[in-house]
Order: C-alpha cells, then structure tokens, then sequence
C-alpha cells in the first residue's frame, strides 16, 4: 500500500485507516479462486467483486479494480454485475509459483488499495515411494521399516505406513515423523508367522501414491542376535583342518537357521567365505588352511527365508594352526670371486623367503652346506643365519652349495645351488617403462641360444653407496621377455636394472639400463658459479644435481640472463654439460643470470646471480699494463742515462760559476776608497754610494780584413754596470757579467748607462790598473761591486 506525503490532510489519513481497518470497507470486496492448489505451470481464473454501497469512504464514480500477484501487477477485466457491483475476472495461463498471493484492489485517493485476498499452492502429485524393507526387532517386535521417498512435491503432503492382516482389515501402522522415511509398527499390530501386507501412502491436494506392497511374515524378516564361537582347533589326522563348536543366540534355538563362517590372516585384505553351514548341529569343520598360520574367525545366521537378514557377526576369535617342515624349494642368485688367499672361493649368496604355504609355520633360519644331508649325520655347514643372504668361502673347485630352510617342526629338503660361470651370451635389448608408481614392466629381446631362466635385478641409485639384498627376482619361463617389478619401487627415484639369462652350463653376461616409475621437476635446480667474465662473455658453470632431488632424467639445462633494462635471453644447455659461455654481453653493465633444470614433467629455477661485466677484455688490459710497464721502464732508463752522462746534464742543468770562489776575489784588494758614483735605480733616483769596483776587460774581438786601429788619446769607456737599488739606503745586489755569455741567460732589466770617468781600479799590491788601450768588443764582467758598508757582501746568481 502506498503512503501519503507528510502533508497529507488528517481527514484522508482517518478515511484510508477506517477502509483498513476489521469491520471497514473489506468486507465489501471478495475474491474467488478456481482451485487454491492448482499444478505447477497450469492456469489460474480468480473473480473479485466489489459492492460499492457497502465500500464507505471510496470516491464517487466508477469503481476501478486491479490485480496483484504478490507484488508484480497482473492485467485483468472488469464488467459491472447485479445488484450494482463491480466484477473482475482474471485469468493466468502459466502459473510458475509453488506458493504466491493473489490482491485485487480499488484505487483510493490516486493509489492501489488492497482489498481482497486469495492464497494460491502449486506443486505435483505425489511420487511413488522406493525400496520398501522391514526389520523385525526381537528384543520388542516391533517391525521396522524404511523406503525411499520420491521427488518433492512441493505441496503438503501426509506419509503413513499402512498394513492389513489376512483376517484384518488395513489399518495406519505408523506415521513417520516430518522429513523421516522410516517409523515402526509396534508389536499388537502384528500377525507373527502369519503373511502381512504392508505398504507405504503418500497423499497430497493433488492425490495419492503407493509403494509397492510388502508381503511377508514378520518373522521372516527378523534380524537375530549373533552366536558365539566357543572353540576352535587342528584335526591332528587331517593336518590343514580344522573343527569349530559356536552356541547359538538365546530364543533362537527352536528355529531353522543358516550360518555363515569367515576367516583371514593378519597379512590377507579380504575374507574367505564359508557358506551352507547347518546350525543346528552347533559344530562344523573346514580345511584348505595353512600350517602355523594364525587366523581371525566369525560366524552369523539368519533364518532359513529369501527374505531373512543376516546378524551381525559374532565377535573374532583367533587360532593359529599347527606347523610342519617346510616345503620350499628356494629361490637363489649368487656370485662369486677368488679369495686374496690363494685356494679359496669368496661367495655371496642371495635368496627369497618362502612363500607362507611353503614355509608350513614361522621360519627359524638358513643354512648352506657343501653337500646334501644324509642319513645318520649332518653335512659341514658353512652358513646358519635369519637373513636372506650370506657371504662364504668355500675351496677353490667348489661348484655346488645346499640351502636348506627350517622351522620348529623341521627342516626343508635341500635346494642345490650351481655355481656357474658367467660367460653367456648377453639378452639383445633391455629397456624398462612405467606401469604405476610402485612398478615397473620390463621388456627384453632374448638372445639367439635358449635360456633355461632369467634373473631380473634392480637397485635404487643414491649418491651414498647402498645395496637391497632383495631387490632381484628370478622368472623361471624361458621363453618370457617381460616381467613386472612391483617390490621396493617408489616414484620420483632412478634405478637400475640389470637382466641376467641363466644358460644349462653357465650365467649370461647381463645388460642394464634405468628407468622411474614417475618423474616431476627437480626439487632444486643446480647452483651457478662464475668461472670467468670479460666485457663480452661470462662463463659459468655449475655442479650436478644429487640424483636423489633430479626426480627424473634431466633433459636440459636452460641459461636466463637479463639486464637492467629488461632486455632477457636464454639458452639451452645439453645435460651433459656443466658450463656455458654467455656471449655478446655488453662492457661494464649489472646482469641476472640463473639456471632452470628440466625433465619430461617440468623445470625448476635456481638462485639468481649477479655479475658486471669489464670495461676491457683481458687482453686490453695485459696491452696496457705492458705500454705502462714499457713507458716507465723508459723513464727509469732516461733518468739513468741523463745521470750518467755529464754532457747531457751540462745542457739541462748548466753550473753557474760562485764569484766569490773565483780566482779574482781571491787578489782583489781588502779595501778600496770609496767614491760616490751616480746610479740612476729602478725606484729611487737617489745617488749610491759605490765601495769597490772590480772590471775585468775582455779581450778584443777583430773584425775580418780590418786590423783594430790605436786611439791613444781617447778616454777609455768603461763598461756600464748594471745596478737594481732594492730601497733606500739598502744594500745593491751585483753580478759577474762575462763577455760573451752563455746561452739561454737572461739578462736583469737595466736603465740607461752612464759613463763613469777617472774610475780605476787597485789591485792587492797597490798598483794602478790602466785604461786598456784598445776598448772592449764586449761589456767587462762585474767582479766584486759592493754597495754600502765595507762589511756587507752579498751573492747574486743569475735566474
């Protein structure tokens, strides 16, 4: 139903509570059905009426009638009826629902109003119920019975177990509980030994089904208690039965019953059958069983009636039957080799345990003689053991040993053990396939002379060295070419397997391959290592996966190597490999390398590793350490010969003469007069005061074709010195100057010189040095200026 806004006016809200309300306007309206309960997807006709007189609080006018099914809006038809009201008829042709209501309703104010209603059920009839069967309880006879029941039938649906006597009439046994296929028709409803029929009813609005009908007597159906075996034992003259005595179950003794024996050994998966087991005489026998064997025994019984159950099986009782000497005649391999002492044979022999029929009781042990036992005394025995294998020597020409098995009843005839040489022809072919997990077919070629036997050998490969003693089988059919190993095979682990043809003189030489029952990817994949790496190949290598974690044959070894920006490559390795190159790397760049290891089921990854290839090869590298090596070893010989050779280093490092140890300062005078000479200086014009002054003239160079010319009365120029005033009043540096130089020297920046007249020298002993007659070609060398205070002397070298 709509609602009004909030503002709807208190008036039409009063109006639409009194058109709902018991007592309104509802019991103006009536909606007719054809049938409440219809079956699914058939149609549906439903009629309402409307008496508008009787409808308070409607509009005036025309009354309009509408259909919901649920919630979803349904077209119908309207015409007006007697008595001034108003009918809608309505018709669905496919009705789809198990259970929906049907509104029809007037409009109100501009909305639907729900004025009438009808309920509408939809299902099928009944189905037929299945597999009636009844169980008579004896401890309260009550019949039990249970059926399966049909599909749903969505529709209400009563369920009762009906019975009818053959002097009664039918009546209700029981009814099952909601959703429960089973009840019990208690004991005063019952005919015991007398025919009942009983059957199963199922009604709905849409009619009626039943089983099929039970006849039976009640007793005939009833479940018994189960015997009780009281004793069982071995027959001493008939050695492999045995005798069982059982008690039947209390109120049972009168009835004719059938019983049932079963029995199995702790080693057996399934039970044998004893059956037609008359109970009456309350004792049976059976035979068939093995010597020393110990066996699990139960019994039950039902009554002599196709329609009687079985009881339960009665509780186990155990019984091991009595033993006697084996039977066996025993399996055997062996081999053979010189002792290091001479004279002596080293053999290992090898053999199955009897089967259970043949060992007659629990074994006790081995033994191995040089020859078969005889009457009144026992032969040399050279082995007594529990196990399956023993190792001897026996004489250098021993060819036949006798194994011989015995339990506490006795010991087995002696089974003879030729030893042959192995120098047979070998089998032509040998290869081995999978049957399951746990087994393997092997096939051969036979060779071309006949074989008498074959014996099959295998053993597990391990990284540690191991050997099953067990592991082999003989296949006494000579002509066979297939045989199935099932012992010992476990999946994912390789063995070898190994086929010897045993010939009437010798042993065959065998031949061998290896095989997995199944295989899947390796468990790890091989560890990568760096061998060596350049700016353009890496060389890796890596160590062979234990066969224990290969889990199958290893088919290929793929490389993956990428860089930083992705640029991923790969290579195949053939498994017989453990290295590879990775060629047309780039220098000096970060790689991701690592291995997966491959067989026919999948492959595995390994660890990455990570390398840098070089800037240079190797060679590039040896090349430059050989040009460095070349250019320093050069230095060091330069080095050595510049500083032996005095000419050399005359012209890198020249020696500057010391004036001050030359032989003119040694003859200069003590003191000289000072006389003040005018020095034009760099800084200062001021005048300097000259202490001394050595000139020593150097010799006059002629000219080519002309004769130097006398001038007797010319003053004689003296050569400029060259002066650097350092400050007032300071001290002046001089120097020696020669007259021709030497290469190379620079000379000090010098001002203008002036000439300086009447300047003379004295020598040590007083005399006057003259003007030369002739005037220098070269400026004379400053010997010994001295600037300032007679005590002051400084040196100045040329730079």
């Amino acid at each position: 139903m709509a609602r009004r806004g909030a503002g709807t006016p208190f008036l039409l809200q009063l109006s639409l509570l009194l058109l709902l309300c018991p007592g309104g306007t509802l019991s103006c309206a009536s909606v007719a059905v054809g049938s409440p309960v219809v079956p699914l997807g058939s149609a549906v006709t439903a009629t309402c009426t409307i008496q508008s007189e009787l409808c308070h609080g409607l509009e005036q006018g025309k009354v309009q009638i509408s259909w919901m099914l649920d919630n979803k809006p349904v077209a119908g038809s309207q015409r007006q009826g007697p008595g001034g009201t108003e009918v809608s008829n309505l018709t669905l042709p496919q009705f789809n629902h198990t259970q929906a209501r049907l509104w029809c309703c007037v409009e109100w104010n501009g909305t639907k109003q729900r004025v009438g209603m009808a309920e509408i059920r939809a299902g099928y009839p009944p189905a037929k119920p299945l597999n009636l069967s009844c169980i008579l309880n004896l401890g309260d006879y009550g019949l039990t019975c249970q059926w399966e029941q049909g599909e749903n039938s969505h529709l209400p649906t009563s369920v009762t177990l009906k019975c009818a006597g053959s002097r009664t009439q039918v009546v209700t046994g029981c009814t099952p509980q909601s959703g429960h296929s089973h009840c019990t028709v208690p004991r005063r409803l019952l005919q015991l030994y007398r025919e009942m029929e009983i059957w199963v009813s199922v009604t709905n609005a849409l009619g009626t089904a039943e089983s099929e009908h039970l006849c039976i007597d009640p007793m005939d159906v009833a479940k018994l208690d189960p015997p009780t075996l009281k004793s069982i034992q071995s027959i001493p003259f008939q050695t492999n039965c045995v005798a069982l005595a059982w008690d039947m179950a209390q109120g049972t003794e009168h009835m004719e019953l059938q019983c049932e024996l079963r029995y199995r050994a702790p080693e057996d998966t399934a039970w044998s059958l004893v059956t037609g087991i008359v109970s009456r005489a309350g004792t049976a026998q059976h035979c068939g069983f093995l010597f020393g064997t110990q066996y699990h025994f139960q019994m039950r019984c039902r009554r002599s009636s196709a329609l009687a159950y079985w009881s339960e099986w009665s509780p186990a009782r155990n019984y091991t039957t009595h033993e006697k000497a084996p039977t066996a005649k025993l399996d055997t391999w062996w081999g053979a080799q010189p002792a290091r002492a001479g004279g002596w044979l080293e053999v290992q022999l090898r053999w199955k345990a009897p089967q259970r029929y043949e060992a007659n009781g629990r074994v006790l042990g081995y033994r191995v003689t040089l020859s078969p036992k005889k009457r009144g005394r026992d032969p040399p025995t050279v082995c007594n053991t529990t196990h399956t294998q023993c190792n001897f020597s026996v004489p250098m020409g021993t060819r036949r040993v006798y194994l011989s098995v015995y339990n506490a009843a006795g010991e087995s005839a002696a089974t003879e053990v030729v030893l042959l040489e192995r120098k047979g022809q070998p089998p032509a072919g040998l290869w081995a396939v999978s049957r399951d997990k746990s087994s393997l077919w092997v096939h051969w070629e036979a060779p071309l002379a006949p074989v008498a036997a074959y014996v099959l050998e295998w053993q597990r490969v391990t990284s540690e060295p191991g050997h099953c003693s067990a592991c082999w089988q003989m296949e006494r059919d000579g002509a066979a070419t297939t045989a199935l190993i099932h012992y010992g095979i476990e999946p994912f682990q390789r063995y070898n397997i190994s086929l010897y043809p045993l010939y009437k003189d010798a042993v065959g030489i065998p031949i061998h391959t290896t095989a997995y029952s199944q295989q899947k990817a390796p468990s790890h994949a091989p560890k990568l290592h760096l061998r060596r790496i350049s700016k353009s190949e890496a060389e890796l290598c890596w160590d062979s996966l234990p066969v224990e974690i290969q889990n199958g044959f290893i088919t290929s070894y793929t490389i993956f190597w990428a860089n930083s920006i992705a640029d991923v490559a790969s290579a195949t390795v053939n498994p017989s490999l453990s290295s590879f190159v990775i060629r047309g790397l780039k220098p000096s760049t970060l790689y991701k390398v690592h291995i997966m290891a491959s067989t026919v089921a999948g492959g595995t990854n390994g660890t990455s590793l990570t390398l840098v290839t070089t800037v240079l090869d190797d060679t590039e590298i040896q090349f430059l350490f050989l040009t460095l090596a070349l250019v320093f070893l050069l230095l060091i010989l330069l080095l050595i010969c510049f500083q032996k050779n005095e000419r050399m280093k005359e012209q890198l490092w020249p020696s500057v003469p010391d004036p001050a140890n030359s032989s003119l300062g040694k003859w200069m005078p003590a003191a000289l007069p000072q006389e003040p000479l005018l020095v034009l200086a760099a800084r200062e014009p001021g005048p300097a005061a000259i202490s001394t002054v050595t000139v020593l003239e150097g010799t006059p160079r002629k000219l080519p074709g002309k004769e130097p010319s006398t001038l007797p009365n010319v003053p004689t120029v003296l050569p400029r010195p060259y002066v650097r005033q350092e400050g007032p009043g300071g001290p002046v540096q001089y120097a020696r100057v020669g007259g021709a130089g030497y290469r190379g020297q620079r000379l000090l920046p010098e001002p203008v010189p002036r000439f300086y007249e009447n300047l003379r020298g004295r020598g040590d002993g007083g005399e006057d040095w003259g003007v030369p007659e002739e005037p220098p070609a070269t400026f004379p060398l400053l010997q010994g200026l001295r600037i300032g205070g007679a005590d002051e002397l400084h040196e100045c070298r040329a730079d």
